[in-house]
């Protein structure tokens, strides 16, 4: 999963970023609610994790941006605030999936997100020919046989599975699966797409190549033409002024 996390408390963001790290999750971490709208606008992310305690009292704007610029993304707020039913209403209400009173254990945390994550798709075992890959357990079998696959192959794969059908160009596959937005390093991805295909064995066929614009999984949607996921534009500009 891609999570962003929003918090103020700078050794309690650190520590729960690399908990879910630890967990195999790609996790950007902001500070503040600038930093979170610019995060929002830049990239797209499976999962939110909102202190509604930021500084300036602008954690309920945030939470607005997000679901203007989110592109469904599920949204869990954290604070100390949540304890009062009025608080949690207006979250929801505002466009939170979930709350979770502070402090907490990371354990809660971890079962939230992946609650969160199953509910975002209804889908938590994708599959596609003879591949089965379970997004909970972070895990993949290719004709019932495990595959072990690094976290990078892991989620490179998982895209490409959730867009099965659509040609995926590599610079959103950079962008998505490695954070980044370095246009003139897709190469990277050309190297992970060989080693999918080495360890899929006669299933790597699979994955095709779509000249010119990138990979595809399953073949083309009938009855469309091959089309690329673009990234999403920078758009922040319009929203932060309302954090300032």
């Amino acid at each position: 999963m891609r999570i962003l996390i929003a918090e103020h408390e700078a050794a309690l963001g650190l520590f729960v970023a690399r908990s879910l790290e630890k967990d195999d999750h790609t996790v950007t971490l902001a500070s503040d609610g600038s930093a979170a709208a610019t995060a929002i606008a830049s990239a797209d992310y499976d999962l939110f994790l909102l202190d509604l305690d930021l500084p300036g009292d602008v954690g309920m704007r945030v939470l607005e941006i997000a679901r203007q610029l989110g592109n469904g993304m599920r949204v869990l707020v954290l604070s100390a605030q949540v304890s009062e039913l009025e608080t949690r209403v207006t979250c929801l209400e505002a466009g939170a999936d979930d709350c979770l009173l502070k402090p907490f254990a990371m354990r809660e945390l971890k079962a939230r997100c992946r609650a969160l994550v199953r509910r975002q798709d209804g889908v938590a075992v994708l599959r596609c020919g003879d591949l089965e890959l379970n997004r909970l357990q972070q895990s993949l079998e290719c004709g019932r046989e495990p595959v072990a696959l690094s976290r990078r192959e892991f989620g490179l794969l998982e895209y490409l599975m959730l867009n099965r059908g659509r040609c995926v160009s590599r610079a959103t596959l950079l962008e998505r699966v490695w954070s980044s937005s370095d246009a003139g390093n897709t190469n990277v991805v050309d190297v992970y797409i060989n080693y999918l295909r080495r360890k899929l064995g006669s299933n790597g066929s699979l994955i095709e190549t779509v000249r010119g614009q990138g990979y595809r999984i399953g073949g083309a949607e009938a009855g469309k033409q091959p089309q690329s996921i673009s990234m999403l534009p920078p758009v922040v500009a319009l929203h932060q002024a309302a954090l300032q």
